[in-house]
C-alpha cells in the first residue's frame, strides 16, 4: 500500500508541529531559567545596597 501525497504532507506537517512544540518548550525552560537568574541578581543587588545604606546610617549615629 503506497501512501498518498496528502498523507505524506500531513505526516511532514505533524513532524514539523512536534519539532516546533519541543523547541518552544525548550525556549520556555531556558527563558525561565534566565529570568530566575536575573531576579536573583536584582535581589542580591537590592540586599547589598540596603545593607550598605544601613551600615552607613549606623556609623553616622554612633
Amino acid at each position: 500500500m503506497r501512501p498518498q501525497t496528502s498523507q505524506i504532507v500531513a505526516a511532514l506537517l505533524a513532524a514539523l508541529a512536534f519539532c516546533l512544540a519541543f523547541m518552544a518548550a525548550g525556549i520556555l525552560i531556558v527563558s525561565t531559567l534566565f529570568m530566575g537568574f536575573g531576579l536573583a541578581a536584582i535581589a542580591w543587588l537590592a540586599w547589598s545596597l540596603i545593607r550598605q545604606v544601613r551600615s552607613r546610617s549606623n556609623n553616622r549615629v554612633a
